[in-house]
């Protein structure tokens, strides 16, 4: 049995706590003509631009060569630094934080207020249409596997072997159809509409990438979508690595899910989200089983709520919330200066990475085609792991090696070097974000144009558990604990 929960607060609460709350993006004063700079009318000799600040700017790391410099985190596809502003809302929502939805103290209020108030930020943030479910979850993996708990039980699956292991493992092998690695656009089109005439089922559900999570690419859900629905088949969207970098709207899109990570779009306080469609959801049992999620239990039975609370389990990570949706709030207040601040840098990056000799970069459907600021590449002669180590120990540049939870995308797009003299079994990935600048883009390009000439300045061995390091390294390793 199931009933819809209702929280009933003070009235005026929300708007009380979004008014004390809001966060502010962070205004850089920049020199005209810098590439930092946006237009702003009247600006005279200094433009405004609306790029909001994150905690970890200007922090200083050390180098092999004993010095320090500022850190350049070209990682954001991984985990982004946290804004400023949810710094400032976490902070402010701790010291109100409480038991949420049946304590009766103001602090419970508070707080039960406040994450409602969160998930009506989010609903924004992604186009929530009416009837909706958004649910908040640990992250995209938790959302996605939240989902396939929920599908009915026929349910055939069709997901891109392209995709994140998020994204293709957590559906029921049996009725999973993976499509192969597409050529081009048009090619995933013709793979997906060949499944669904091939396969059929009552129940149906292709899975989309927005933004790949190894190349940046973007895919094209639009004709994904109209393809799926020419079948009767619902869409769920992974948009982790999409939405920090463009809008994402649910009722815009035409899919039936979507799901994302706070920890990939400057809120890493440990929340996701998983929204779309509230029927399947409501008729699957409560992905954890417990306090929060109950309407009432006797020793006979257990009436379970519909709705979010269904599937929210146990006490909710408030705090995570409100991380998330001060996160949403701010991009959405700052979407056009961090749109043209993302291409500036990603067109930097992808001419810059592929004018130097020896450098190979690697796409799904062709260099031009369009991306997030994400180049994925190898260097002739040089393991993938001992780059990442040699730009990080020399360089102060974090970047990420292997094979990105991708292995399928990542083995099928290295594998088509069949000129080289060895083959390369892993890949180094840099995705710029809000926490990079110009400098440090051309730092990473020029230091990896000069591993390409010159190869690590140090010398590197493979340690146990940890890959590459350097043989003497004068850097202090193991920081005292931040408790």
């Amino acid at each position: 049995m199931s009933v819809a929960p209702t929280h009933r607060e003070r009235p005026g609460v929300v708007d009380l706590i979004r008014a004390a709350g809001a966060g502010r993006a962070h205004l850089y004063a920049v020199q005209e003509g810098s590439p930092s700079a946006a237009p702003a009318a009247g600006a005279g000799s200094i433009a405004v631009a609306e790029i909001p600040s994150v905690v970890s700017a200007g922090l200083q790391v050390p180098t092999l060569d004993g010095g320090t410099v500022e850190y350049a985190n070209f990682d954001h596809g991984a985990s982004t630094p946290a804004f400023t502003a949810v710094k400032v809302a976490v902070d402010t929502a701790t010291r109100t934080y409480s038991s949420v939805h049946r304590g009766k103290g103001w602090a419970s209020h508070v707080s039960s207020a406040w994450y409602e108030a969160a998930r009506e930020e989010v609903a924004a943030f992604i186009g929530a249409r009416d009837g909706d479910s958004v649910i908040f979850t640990r992250n995209t993996t938790d959302s996605f596997n939240l989902l396939a708990r929920a599908l009915p039980r026929d349910t055939v699956v069709f997901v891109f072997s392209t995709d994140h292991h998020a994204t293709i493992l957590p559906w029921a092998a049996r009725r999973t159809v993976r499509l192969e690695v597409p050529g081009s656009p048009q090619d995933a089109e013709i793979l997906l509409d060949e499944a669904l005439r091939t396969r059929r089922a009552t129940n149906r559900l292709v899975v989309l990438t927005g933004a790949s999570n190894v190349t940046g690419e973007l895919w094209p859900v639009a004709a994904l979508t109209a393809i799926a629905r020419r079948h009767g088949a619902r869409v769920a969207l992974d948009a982790a690595q999409l939405a920090p970098h463009a809008p994402v709207d649910l009722a815009a899109l035409d899919v039936d899910y979507l799901a994302f990570s706070g920890h990939k779009l400057y809120a890493p306080y440990g929340t996701g989200v998983l929204a779309g469609r509230s029927d399947w959801l409501d008729a699957a049992a409560p992905y954890l089983a417990g306090g929060g999620a109950t309407a009432a239990v006797t020793p006979e039975s257990t009436t379970w709520h519909t709705g979010a609370a269904r599937h929210e389990g146990g006490s909710p990570n408030v705090l995570g919330a409100v991380a998330l949706a001060a996160a949403c709030a701010t991009i959405r207040r700052s979407r056009r200066a961090i749109e043209a601040h993302e291409a500036r840098l990603g067109a930097r990056l992808s001419e810059g990475l592929r004018a130097i000799d020896g450098v190979r970069t690697y796409s799904i459907f062709g260099d031009t085609h369009e991306r997030v600021a994400v180049v994925t590449f190898t260097l002739d002669g040089l393991d993938s792991g001992l780059v990442a180590a040699a730009l990080s120990a020399e360089h102060g540049i974090g970047v990420r090696d292997g094979k990105f939870c991708a292995h399928i995308l990542v083995d099928a797009l290295l594998e088509e070097r069949p000129y080289a003299a060895s083959v390369p079994t892993t890949a180094v990935r840099v995705s710029a974000g809000l926490g990079n600048t110009d400098a440090h883009v051309e730092r990473l390009v020029s230091a990896v144009a000069d591993l390409v000439a010159n190869g690590p300045r140090a010398a590197y061995e493979i340690a146990e558990g940890r890959g590459w390091v350097p043989v003497e390294d004068t850097r202090d390793v193991e920081p005292p604990l931040p408790w």
